[in-house]
Parts: C-alpha cells; structure tokens; sequence
C-alpha cells in the first residue's frame, strides 16, 4: 500500500542526477519542512519541529528537477511516501522517502517562471523540418515587415521577448538531448 502525500518545504541539498546504465534519469535532494503556529500570547511565529524527507523523482521529472530546482529554493512535492527502519552495529533509525509525482516551486514566497520542455521522442519529423527552415531564415526576412513610416515596427519589449523565447529555445534544446 502507497500514501500519498503533499508537503511543502525548503531544499536544503543540491539536487544530485544521475543517468543509469538502463538511461533512467534519476534526481534526489533532501527537504526540510518546518511546521509553524502563531502563539496569540506572544504575538510571534513559532518553529515546531522539523521533519525531514528524501524526495527521488525519476524520467522527466528528475531532468526537470537537476535543471529547476536548487538549495535554499521553497518547493512543493506531491508523491508517495515510504518509512524505512534500518540499523548499523552502531546506530538505528528511520528514513522517510517520498517518491515524487510532481515538484513545483512554492509561490507563496517567491516568482517563477515555467518553460515547456519538449521530449525529443514527442517531436515529430515535420515540426523538426519546419524548425531547421525558420532557423535558417536570415534575420531581414524574419522580422517583422517595416511600418509606412519608415521604421521597422518592432519596439525594445518585442526585442527582449525574442531574446527570452531564444533563451527558453535553448534550454528546450539542452532538456530534449538528455535519454530518457
């Protein structure tokens, strides 16, 4: 039997990937999720205790976590847990893993921004074709066509959208190139 859980934490390790000799992607990190409560008395915030996960996400996910996800980062996981007993000669505890289904930054600290990866595998003959003529275009016929007075229609926002959809194009690139 699985539980499924969602729990929201800090990353407190660099998520580590792995490629296996199978090509089965593999990242880990460590979360550290920490419950707090407001005493009314005090009127402050206070730390309960800190629970602390191994989070394993496998495939794309786990090339998506290696290339998102950092230390210091607040994320949510939604996954299936797993409590582990295990003892050494010296030493007993428990390990709690929770395989993830879905990582995502917690938005209610901080801004992200969401890029869509294609797989090379979902990438068909056409839409490579039709990407290889666009790329070979020169830059004149691919901009967009000047207004009547005289200038070239384009302003400094369109100028930065096309450097981040360059950007975006490229971490696509990296993503698609990984085996999975």
């Amino acid at each position: 039997m699985s539980d499924n859980i969602t729990i929201t934490g800090l990353v407190v390790t660099e998520p580590r990937h792995i490629v296996t000799s199978e090509s089965l992607a593999i990242s880990s990190f460590r979360l550290a999720s920490t419950q707090r409560r407001f005493d009314r008395s005090t009127q402050k915030w206070i730390d309960g205790d800190t629970n602390w996960y191994t989070i394993t996400a496998f495939r794309n996910l786990a090339a998506h976590v290696s290339a998102s996800v950092h230390k210091g980062e607040r994320v949510l996981v939604t996954g299936r847990l797993r409590i582990r007993e295990w003892q050494t000669d010296e030493r007993a505890g428990t390990t709690v893993d929770i395989e993830a289904d879905a990582i995502g930054h917690d938005l209610a600290w901080g801004t992200s921004s969401y890029s869509r990866a294609v797989s090379a595998l979902a990438t068909s003959p056409a839409a490579e074709s039709e990407a290889e003529s666009e790329a070979s275009l020169p830059a004149e016929e691919s901009t967009v066509a000047g207004s009547d007075d005289g200038t070239d229609g384009g302003s400094e926002g369109e100028a930065a959208e096309d450097a981040e959809s360059v950007d975006s194009a490229e971490k696509k690139n990296e993503l698609a190139g990984l085996p999975f």
